[in-house]
């Protein structure tokens, strides 16, 4: 029921972290990162592909960004890009750039621009938001702030908190930025790379993965004021679920993907091996506690590799409802590569 296709392998490379838009209603664009290895960030850059069959076959790779090299504890490295198709046919790519700064790791996010469907790319802008593995870019459509654009990133925090979720908008498309908002900032819990999803009454869920490594489940806040204020924190039946990536199918429908990790000791090597596609709905996502929410689990892809490493994914419904997701593993390859996945709503759930 799930076509598999390979988007990007190069077996000198580690390459991971994928994400995809849908620019111009048919061509998909793929980014992730080029890097030595998941450990070792002395080489770094941001590639891109693009297809025009729906992501059977793909175009060679081409820079977004252009290489860092050096020691990773001296020289500032890209990490994790996201991809947004905005309304008037720009694709905009936000990336992390992460400096040691002899103190602690400074998290700057950069944005680039392109206006030719992903063949070239401008010159990086710094964006104000700090911190790691940001969201896509999130442009609102419904009530009073239609048009805002969302960012969000998260950053490690002093006791007695882990770390927290935070947030950035602009209301004139990325001239001038207001925030942070603090999203989520739960003592007890290590809350970080969210996944904002706009309801259809207007309501912002932000999905996020909670870092402990003990297998809990996804966490959720709610604003209902375009993100300037959050509601408590919930939990939401995802066990072990690790960078959720959240959005709208037909109707009432919310399928979240992400990598699932179930704790304790894992397996040697490493111990991130499956990455998952679940079905949700509106009502659950607003619901007020875990037992009032369901959810509905599809296995993606397992990685049999004995230095398994996967579940960063993104995805974009196709212009035939079919839905196209990009993901990273290693399984049968030396190093990371890159992954696609075309299925329909059917192959979740039948009627």
């Amino acid at each position: 029921m799930i076509e598999r296709f390979t988007i990007h392998r190069d077996d000198a490379w580690y390459c991971a972290w994928p994400d995809v838009a849908l620019h111009d209603g048919r061509r998909l664009v793929c980014v992730f990162a080029q890097c030595t290895h998941h450990g070792n960030r002395d080489q770094t850059r941001i590639l891109c592909r693009h297809s025009d069959d729906h992501g059977a076959t793909w175009s060679p790779a081409r820079p977004v960004t252009g290489p860092t090299a050096g020691d990773p504890k001296l020289v500032p490295y890209w990490n994790c890009p996201r991809i947004t198709a905005l309304d008037d046919g720009r694709l905009a790519v936000v990336v992390d750039l992460i400096t040691n700064d002899g103190i602690s790791r400074v998290q700057q996010n950069h944005m680039f621009i392109s206006d030719d469907g992903g063949m070239t790319w401008g010159e990086p802008r710094r964006l104000p938001a700090e911190g790691i593995v940001p969201d896509r870019l999130i442009v609102l459509r419904h009530g009073a702030h239609a048009g805002r654009w969302l960012l969000s990133a998260h950053r490690r925090e002093a006791p007695p908190a882990i770390s927290a979720q935070r947030l950035w908008w602009s209301d004139d498309r990325g001239t001038t930025w207001h925030g942070p908002v603090t999203i989520a900032n739960e003592p007890g819990l290590f809350l970080c790379e969210g996944s904002l999803v706009e309801m259809p009454g207007g309501e912002l869920v932000c999905f996020m993965r909670e870092n402990s490594f003990r297998g809990l489940d996804a966490f959720k806040t709610i604003s209902r004021d375009a993100g300037a204020t959050w509601g408590p924190v919930t939990a939401f039946p995802l066990p072990g679920c690790h960078r959720p990536v959240a959005g709208l199918l037909d109707g009432n429908e919310v399928l979240i993907t992400h990598r699932f990790m179930q704790g304790g000791q894992g397996w040697v090597g490493w111990w991130t091996q499956n990455t998952f596609a679940a079905l949700t709905d509106v009502p659950s996502c607003l619901a007020d506690e875990r037992g009032q929410a369901h959810t509905r689990i599809m296995p993606l892809d397992f990685d049999r590799s004995l230095v398994s490493d996967c579940g960063y994914t993104g995805w974009v419904r196709l212009p035939d409802a079919s839905i196209y997701v990009v993901n990273y593993c290693v399984d049968d390859a030396p190093k990371g590569q890159i992954r696609g996945y075309r299925f329909r709503r059917e192959d979740l759930i039948l009627g």
